[in-house]
């Protein structure tokens, strides 16, 4: 008996989240402990992070040969889940009650969007040649933007979310369209730009910390590849008028839980330390005059006399 194509997209974004959480935790902790992006490019973790988010990116690319955008790409809020205890663990702090609703209404709308996407089958249609670079250039407009007028840590996740949710849908293409043709090199290579940049731009994002950015990057990837497939690829939901509301009560409902999971992981973002994130000064010793001793008064204070 051989399992159904959903269930192996399903399989295979679960272990991709897995990967991609464990190289979200690394990045940040390395972010922490790092002046700029150049300094982070010299550290071990660094490239334990880059090979984990490589793994995960395969997987997902596998993944999207068995299942289509609007199923496989809502899964990669299961990043987020993972993430959460993850951190938790690496920062030796316990996992708070807000955390857990959070992967709670996560799991329980991406379950709702798993039921009315789930039909069965492996996704049968790709972008065309104009589609693709049309898609491409829109994205790169909007990220270059986003770099420009938003240069901050959600500005940057944004701009990730996209690069990633457009490498995605040209993964696709490669993974089930033709293996060799001059089209397909084309794809490869933008695909290998939109990961290489989304890689990048997230971890310009957690310079500023792990759950808001990591929230955001979480949502917008979906929504962009998701965008692409219905509008583009004709995908959409079962069960007609019922499978839609189920699916955007299960989109609003992992959208919460997202929402409670960046709020609870930006609480115990460091406030200061590592690039991206305003440092507080240290406090100065009180100027005194050379051969004058400081006397303390009644007050607590110290004055030269």
């Amino acid at each position: 008996m051989t399992a159904s194509p959903v269930f192996l997209a399903v399989v295979l974004s679960l272990v991709s989240a897995i990967c991609y959480a464990t190289a979200a935790v690394v990045q940040e902790r390395t972010a922490a402990g790092t002046a700029d992006l150049r300094d982070a490019l010299t550290r071990v973790s660094w490239w334990w992070a880059v090979l984990l988010n490589a793994t995960g990116a395969l997987l997902h690319v596998v993944a999207l040969r068995y299942g289509p955008l609007t199923l496989v790409q809502p899964l990669g809020a299961l990043t987020l889940v993972v993430a959460v205890p993850l951190g938790s663990l690496a920062a030796r702090r316990r996992t708070s009650g807000t955390q857990w609703r959070g992967m709670a209404l996560t799991l329980v709308g991406l379950t709702a969007l798993l039921t009315a996407t789930a039909s069965g089958n492996a996704p049968d249609s790709t972008l065309r040649a104009a589609e693709v670079l049309l898609v491409a250039l829109a994205a790169a407009t909007v990220i270059v933007a986003l770099i420009r007028f938003a240069p901050s840590g959600l500005g940057f996740a944004a701009a990730s979310g996209i690069a990633s949710g457009v490498g995605s849908t040209l993964a696709q293409k490669l993974a089930v369209g033709p293996a060799v043709s001059w089209s397909a090199a084309l794809v490869a290579v933008l695909t290998v730009a939109f990961a290489v940049a989304g890689l990048m731009l997230s971890q310009k994002a957690y310079g500023s910390g792990l759950g808001g950015p990591l929230a955001l990057l979480t949502l917008v990837n979906p929504v962009t590849a998701s965008v692409i497939g219905i509008t583009l690829l004709g995908e959409g939901f079962r069960y007609g008028a019922t499978g839609t509301l189920l699916a955007f009560a299960g989109a609003a409902a992992a959208a919460r839980g997202v929402v409670l999971l960046s709020r609870s992981q930006s609480h115990h973002d460091h406030p200061d330390g590592g690039y991206g994130r305003p440092r507080v000064p240290r406090p100065t010793k009180p100027e005194t005059v050379p051969g004058l001793r400081p006397t303390r008064l009644f007050t607590g204070t110290s004055r030269a006399i």
